[in-house]
This record gives C-alpha cells, structure tokens and sequence, in this order.
C-alpha cells in the first residue's frame, strides 16, 4: 500500500522557489534592457559617423553634422584626408545602472570627396 501525502507538508515551498528565482529573474531582465540600449547607441552612433562623413565630403563641418544626430555624450573624431573623410562617433553605456562599469559602442564610417572638392573645381 502507497502512503498518501499528507496536505501541508509542501506548504511554503513555492515562496521559498519565487524567493529565489525573483534575483535572477531581475538581473535577466536589467541585462536585456542593457542590450536593448546597446544596441539602440550603436545605431545612433552609425547613423552619426555616417551623416558626419558624408557632410565632411560635401565640404562641411563634419563633426557638427554627426554632433547632431549622436546620442548624448558622444565623442566625434573626424579624419579628413585628401580624397575620404573617416568620421567615428563613440558613445558609453553604462551596464545594469550608473555604477557599474560601462561599455563603448563605436560607429564608424568613410566617403570619398566630391569630386569638384577633390579635382579643385576643374571638370
């Protein structure tokens, strides 16, 4: 003969899991927001070197133009050789809060000159 279990033997189990659980159930869901904001800085600051590098080749003030449209606290670097323009945006997020390490996302990106800037305006 199987004994029967007795009712409220497993009383209080289920908060004692959820107790334990909640933690990293938390520290999961902090991390794939982090990822999410990673991931939203790093689309910026590509959309930022490009707009900079692509102004850059135009003729104008390249880090304005990525200044613009960079998340906040961006840092701008623009190269301006003689037949490209390389602009890079990088942007810090911080991971699970404001005191914990941070991570750097980088966007970069590289057009050539338009031709009449390049050629001095001779066709």
């Amino acid at each position: 003969m199987i004994g029967r279990r007795r009712p409220g033997r497993d009383r209080g189990s289920f908060t004692a899991e959820f107790a334990a659980g909640l933690p990293a159930l938390i520290l999961l869901l902090l991390a794939g927001l982090t990822a999410v904001v990673a991931v939203t800085a790093k689309g910026q600051c590509v959309d930022a070197a490009r707009e900079g590098a692509l102004a850059g080749s135009r003729g104008e003030p390249a880090a304005v133009a990525a200044g613009r449209v960079a998340p906040a606290g961006a840092d701008v670097e623009v190269d301006e050789g003689e037949e490209t323009v390389t602009a890079v945006v990088r942007a810090r997020v911080s991971l699970l809060g404001a005191h914990l390490p941070v991570i750097t996302v980088t966007g970069r990106a590289v057009a050539a000159r338009e031709p009449a800037l390049v050629d001095g305006g001779v066709s």
